[in-house]
């Protein structure tokens, strides 16, 4: 059998724990947990083994509950080969060093099992900005995103940055954004800009963009679309 399919670009990648198969797909080898969001994964091989993972503490319990950054994880176990992707989206591996990444929940896909989580409220996001609700990610270890359509990343040293908050990817966790609004009454009044809600960063670090906007989720509502608060409850 021949065909341009079994070319080498197409082969299982070797080497590397966390490493792109191509640009869209991930290989992780196991050996140490693997953290992922549930329905990330496409197949694995060897002796592997998917549980949920529970929050870990009321508190995470809670802010799961209440807020719109509900990201299912699940602990992926045992020896050999798991691939994740994302609807086909861009997948890019950050290596932290004893820092730390604020994440949209709908952009991050997986990450070392000995990494701290947390979710966070966004300064200054109330209830007309849907409460906005990051993921932060922290310690030493990869982490793995997704984005839909190839990103920017744009440094906030140098000048005020502001980001579209459905386009946002992740951000420094270091840098501290307020939640600004670009309405006013004259554009209200004729129909308003499609532009009511972005991120403002300014100061050392960085943040990533991507060249589409998430459809908002309402407030308490589960990303996977099932399961409620009832559901929650039990993650």
């Amino acid at each position: 059998m021949q065909s341009d399919l079994f070319g080498q670009a197409n082969l299982e990648v070797e080497g590397g724990r966390f490493a792109l198969q191509n640009p869209q797909l991930l290989r992780v080898a196991l050996g140490p947990d693997v953290l992922s969001v549930k329905g990330a994964m496409v197949a694995y091989q060897g002796q592997v083994r998917f549980d949920h993972e529970k929050a870990g503490s009321v508190g995470k319990l809670l802010k799961k509950v209440l807020t719109s950054e509900d990201v299912p994880l699940m602990r992926v176990s045992g020896q050999g080969e798991v691939f994740f992707a994302n609807e086909a989206g861009y997948v890019y591996v950050v290596e932290l060093t004893g820092d730390g990444i604020s994440v949209n929940g709908r952009n991050l896909l997986a990450f070392d099992a000995a990494l701290s989580w947390d979710i966070n409220r966004v300064q200054g996001a109330g209830m007309m900005a849907g409460g906005l609700f990051n993921t932060t990610v922290s310690g030493t270890g990869p982490v793995a995103l997704c984005t839909v359509g190839a990103p920017v990343v744009l440094d906030c040293s140098q000048q005020p940055t502001y980001v579209d908050v459905q386009a946002c990817v992740a951000w420094s966790a270091n840098l501290v954004p307020q939640v600004v609004s670009s309405m006013n009454m004259k554009s209200l009044l004729r129909g308003g800009t499609g532009e009511a809600f972005q991120y403002a960063f300014h100061g050392p670090g960085f943040v990533v963009v991507q060249p589409s906007e998430w459809a908002p989720v309402t407030q308490g509502q589960s990303k996977g679309g099932s399961g409620g608060i009832i559901g929650d409850l039990f993650s």
